[in-house]
């Protein structure tokens, strides 16, 4: 920015000519007050340049770990979700249930996991243009410090054709902190459980005080 103002001064024959009649001045001697001109405006311009590069340079909102509001009934929220299947290989010893102990679901009523810090145990939702309701009655490691739900699916294609996809959810019954945290207790050794038991006590904490 300021080579190319102060050029436009120091070469311009033109300027030169134009300006020396104004003061009374030969060219060659009105050219130490070009400079001088020639720097001020100079010094203005990267001024104006330095303080448009900081207003347009603002730092991007990270979406991992950040936990979103408590959704109120009935509001949408875009929700980025991905699928599984109780046939994967970490998830063979489990069978068909779920963390809550129950069976997985893939009827009007299906199955879903996430952060039960962020969504906890028996909150139930509706995918927009879908007929079904999900509740999120399971977890997974990966989950935890997202705000990601994990829909369950009966089998690898159907897990496949899902894929990852950003959808429009509506709440319609928000899940229990006080059972989430009922259950998480007693698998602290665990660190997923452990991590999302303690975020929860924060939650609970930081609403009493306030």
């Amino acid at each position: 920015m300021f080579k190319t103002c102060a050029s436009s001064c120091f070469v311009n024959p033109f300027l030169n000519q134009v300006i020396s009649p104004i003061f009374g001045m030969s060219p060659r001697l009105s050219l130490p007050l070009i400079s001088i001109l020639a720097c001020l405006t100079a010094a203005s311009c990267s001024s104006t340049g330095s303080s448009l590069a900081k207003s347009s340079s603002k730092p991007g909102k990270s979406v991992q770990g950040t936990k979103p509001a408590k959704l109120k009934r009935g509001s949408r929220e875009i929700v980025r979700t991905t699928a599984y299947t109780h046939l994967e290989k970490d998830s063979l010893p489990y069978g068909k249930k779920s963390a809550a102990g129950t069976q997985l679901k893939y009827g009007k009523v299906r199955s879903a996991a996430a952060d039960w810090s962020v969504y906890p145990l028996g909150t139930v939702f509706k995918i927009e243009g879908q007929p079904y309701l999900y509740e999120v009655d399971d977890y997974g490691s990966a989950l935890v410090g997202t705000e990601t739900i994990d829909l369950y699916k009966p089998s690898f294609g159907k897990m496949n054709d899902w894929g990852v996809r950003h959808v429009p959810i509506k709440v319609v019954k928000w899940g229990d902190y006080d059972k989430s945290l009922h259950l998480l207790s007693g698998r602290k050794h665990a660190k997923h459980c452990r991590e999302m038991y303690y975020s929860i006590k924060n939650k609970k904490g930081r609403r009493a005080s306030s």
